[in-house]
């Protein structure tokens, strides 16, 4: 009998009795919160998990606590923000040349100032979406055969549809919440993308929404003290006047249940090119307010269309072709 979780359920409780021994999982983001979480949860189960950072001292500071458990974990240098960085990461893990059976792309920023990545891009659309495009498509030859790539999104998404238009806001006003909304609809779009791509080869792609979470994700949203239960508080003024349930923040194990839920214990078919939230699959969300975090999926976000689009524009501004 199939066990069902929830949006209480924790990464340990999903992966309660199943073991991994052998698997081998690629996990961004390792340096603190949800990332140091899923890693973690995946090594207690035999995984050997290769932990991606930015700030490698940190991430060894952060990771301490599962290598002294004897559990086996790697970390690599990885900066999403630099093009040079990534294509160095995915060069020498193709050069080692150890498959993967899981990819997990957790690593992110929200709502940042204004700015720009290495390259010149939007600095969240560069780092939470282009980065992550280049890393996993230059590594694809290194999974296995049902094998998943687990992208990281967010409700978030219905912030803001991509624009393909002015992708790294040199004509629209900035606005980093609507930023933060295309860059995490991109990482849907992505999913879609490359589930269509290589689906026929048993390896499939799904984008996941953890949840909120307290994390240093929101330094920059939720810098002023007090700001985060502020906007706890507007979201479900919002919510009650629309007739939705309350927002509830999660805490980081229940956040990271649903990457690894993705990853591992749903069904491939289940999972393949759609957006997940709470450890199930999410449905649709016609909602046309943003305002609202209410569940689902909004249509733009599953667009086959504008996922081709997309991956046409992502090529494009990074100059590669996968």
């Amino acid at each position: 009998m199939s066990v069902s979780f929830s949006a209480a359920s924790t990464a340990d409780e999903v992966l309660n009795g199943v073991d991994l021994s052998g698997k081998r999982i690629l996990v961004t983001g390792v340096s603190a919160g949800l990332g140091v979480e899923t890693a973690r949860a995946l090594a207690a189960r035999g995984a050997h998990v290769v932990g991606a950072a930015r700030d490698l001292s940190k991430a060894e500071a952060a990771t301490r606590h599962i290598r002294e458990l004897g559990l086996a974990l790697d970390l690599v240098a990885l900066d999403l923000a630099s093009l040079a960085s990534v294509r160095g990461c995915a060069d020498n893990l193709v050069k080692e040349g150890k498959p993967f059976d899981v990819v997990i792309a957790n690593a992110g920023i929200m709502a940042c100032p204004f700015g720009h990545t290495e390259d010149g891009f939007e600095t969240q659309f560069g780092t939470n979406h282009l980065g992550h495009f280049v890393l996993v498509n230059r590594i694809a030859g290194l999974l296995r055969q049902g094998s998943r790539v687990v992208n990281l999104s967010s409700a978030g998404h219905r912030y803001a549809d991509v624009d393909l238009i002015d992708p790294n806001f040199a004509r629209t006003p900035y606005e980093p919440w609507t930023a933060y909304g295309r860059s995490k609809t991109a990482n849907i779009l992505f999913s879609v993308g490359f589930d269509r791509r290589h689906k026929a080869q048993g390896i499939r792609a799904t984008a996941v929404h953890p949840g909120g979470i307290e994390t240093e994700l929101g330094r920059h949203a939720f810098a002023e003290p007090g700001s985060l239960q502020k906007r706890v508080d507007e979201l479900n003024a919002t919510n009650a006047k629309a007739g939705l349930p309350a927002f509830r923040m999660k805490s980081i194990p229940q956040g990271a249940a649903t990457s690894v839920w993705a990853a591992i214990v749903a069904s491939a078919d289940e999972v393949g090119g759609r957006y997940c939230e709470d450890c199930h699959v999410a449905g649709g969300n016609s909602s046309t307010d943003s305002a609202v975090l209410a569940a689902g999926v909004l249509p733009y976000a599953v667009d086959p269309d504008r996922a081709e689009a997309l991956w046409t524009k992502s090529e494009e501004m990074v100059g590669e072709r996968f």
